[in-house]
């Protein structure tokens, strides 16, 4: 008995930890105010060059494509128990002197994925702060 309450309990707290969505986007996600579109002084076209690369580092990450005629990249994010399908977006976009990386996450599946596309786009965000750090001192 104490067991089924238990494990009901637990998964009550873990449906609760997380917003019931499935899409997450940079800027535009308010459960999420903190994954906001990335801003780089740099040229656009080297900041797709790095996103593509950032994009190769991700574990369990596969490109679909690109376009370097509109600075597009959609991957796919596989999640390590289930397997699970996201589909990426990303965006680099040319604003004045900057470059902006937007990023969206969508889960194939179900109404709630358990901030996995949050944890996907940070990831991402993260990887591509090193490589556009990386490329910026080997100029």
């Amino acid at each position: 008995m104490f067991v089924s309450v238990g494990c009901v309990l637990v998964v009550v707290i873990a449906l609760r930890a997380w917003p019931m969505i499935n899409v997450v986007e940079t800027g535009r996600t308010p459960e999420y105010p903190d994954i906001q579109p990335r801003v780089y002084r740099a040229n656009a076209d080297q900041v797709f060059d790095a996103a593509l690369h950032a994009v190769h580092r991700m574990p369990r990450w596969s490109l679909v494509s690109n376009q370097p005629a509109t600075r597009e990249i959609r991957a796919e994010a596989r999640t390590l128990v289930w397997r699970f399908v996201d589909d990426i977006l990303i965006r680099v976009r040319v604003r004045t002197d900057d470059a902006v990386v937007e990023v969206r996450s969508a889960s194939r599946v179900g109404r709630g994925d358990f901030g996995q596309n949050a944890r996907n786009i940070r990831s991402f965000l993260q990887e591509l702060d090193r490589q556009v750090a990386e490329a910026s001192t080997h100029r």
